[in-house]
């Protein structure tokens, strides 16, 4: 099929515009709340070319993911990807990655927004806790009821998203000063790398909606539309977001643990933190909506390819909802939530961990991609251009790669011993029909050989 095959119906129930919106929400989600100040701490006002350069490394990523999508529309994503350019086990690999990914990030967004909520009403820990449980229980719900749902309320929230955080960088840029940015790269230009790797969290998110692919209506057409729109859209937010953060918030940028609360009361007076509290709560829900969705619909699809347990497979259909699945990654992320609440460790390694599953998940994917697509093709161009992205991925994410290698690890043992027991239940079948079909009957003039 070429790049300029006339698109068909998938029978699905996306639009670009709802596409749009769930990649807005997967990828701008809650990096928006909090690492504008966490990498200004890094780097000062130099963090802005980390913020830049993410931007641009992320623009061929994204389209490799598009192109593959398009290319490939089912609900495995980067696993299928991986199944077809290099085998079972590859797939289960990423697969299991992306999906073991999704709960310790589910919990440190839900952890995150429920900080900007604590920041305005008060409360502490108290308070961040039980927003976090109210916004995956939320969550949950919304993914329970199935796509048609989940998309238009991710579009509502990707525009009420936008427009906040448009209103909050235009209402504070008049109290922007200059001299904020001086000097420039206060801790050295080698703290840019630090800072990068930090907003690594910012720009996960590209592969997510590949294993929405099956829903779009048009996924040949609506997929790539959607990729290039939330490009432009999720760089320039980040960038002015940034931006202005460090221009009106000057040092205390730093110090902010609600960054975006402090540039809104800027412009809007005191008040703005519960605003901004708002905000931080439609970013969250937006991106744990996005990443339960395309969860759920891969633990599906690796259930129905042997790859996890088989009763997790229902709902490895388009237009089918995979609520087996689902609940397995609610209630993983409830865990993680739980175990931060007893550990007191805060968001931080969860964060972590994260960050080095995903980074493994676009290695992978890129690879497959470069096998995948054609030659000639804007698809593989822009695959040649993301492996240059996923190189710099790996050298930010360096020790918190030993994750997603242990559930590599994990992955491939469950297969091996998946097919043991398919191959005993395979053995213990053939004999028992052995044993239950009729003795031969010897044909008349015939002797039993040997007697």
């Amino acid at each position: 099929m070429s790049e300029a095959a006339t698109p068909q119906p998938s029978g699905g129930t996306l639009s670009a515009a709802q596409g749009t919106a769930m990649y807005v929400g997967a990828v701008l989600g809650t990096g928006v709340i909090a690492l504008p100040a966490l990498a200004a701490e890094k780097a000062g006002p130099a963090s802005l070319l980390a913020w830049l350069a993410l931007v641009v490394l992320s623009a061929p990523l994204a389209a490799a993911f598009a192109a593959l999508g398009a290319r490939y529309p089912d609900a495995g994503g980067v696993a299928t990807y991986a199944m077809k350019a290099f085998g079972e086990r590859a797939s289960a690999v990423v697969g299991w990655c992306f999906y073991l990914a999704v709960p310790p990030g589910a919990a440190a967004a839900a952890l995150f927004g429920g900080a900007y909520v604590s920041s305005a009403v008060g409360g502490g820990t108290t308070t961040t806790m039980v927003t976090a449980v109210g916004l995956m229980l939320v969550v949950t719900a919304a993914n329970t009821l199935g796509l048609r749902v989940t998309g238009r309320f991710q579009f509502m929230l990707a525009g009420l998203l936008v427009t906040l955080l448009l209103l909050a960088v235009a209402l504070s840029l008049p109290k922007a000063d200059t001299a904020n940015l001086e000097p420039f790269a206060p801790h050295g230009w080698s703290a840019v790398l630090p800072a990068a790797a930090l907003l690594v969290w910012s720009f996960a998110g590209w592969e997510a909606i590949t294993h929405l692919a099956g829903e779009f209506r048009r996924p040949e057409r609506d997929l790539p539309r959607a990729t290039y729109s939330a490009v432009v859209i999720v760089g320039g937010l980040y960038l002015l977001v940034a931006f202005a953060v460090i221009v009106v918030l000057g040092d205390s940028a730093s110090r902010s643990d609600a960054p975006l609360g402090d540039l809104m009361a800027q412009g809007l007076g005191g008040h703005a933190r519960y605003l901004a509290a708002g905000a931080a709560l439609l970013l969250t829900t937006g991106a744990m909506n996005a990443y339960y969705a395309g969860a759920a619909n891969l633990g599906a699809a690796l259930a129905r390819d042997g790859a996890l347990p088989g009763w997790m497979s229902r709902g490895s259909v388009a237009g089918e909802v995979p609520r087996r699945s689902l609940a397995v990654v609610s209630g993983l992320s409830f865990l993680a939530l739980l175990g931060v609440g007893l550990t007191g460790l805060g968001a931080e390694p969860l964060v972590l961990l994260t960050t080095g599953s995903f980074v493994a998940v676009y290695a992978v994917g890129v690879a497959a991609a470069l096998r995948l697509l054609p030659k000639g093709t804007k698809g593989r161009a822009s695959a040649l251009g993301a492996c240059v992205a996923v190189a710099a991925l790996l050298v930010m994410a360096g020790p918190y790669l030993l994750w997603p290698l242990t559930v590599a690890g994990a992955a491939l043992l469950y297969l091996r011993l998946n097919r043991r027991r398919r191959e005993a239940a395979g053995r213990a079948t053939g004999q028992a029909a052995e044993t239950a079909a009729p003795p031969l009957e010897k044909a008349p003039g015939t002797r039993e050989a040997g007697l």
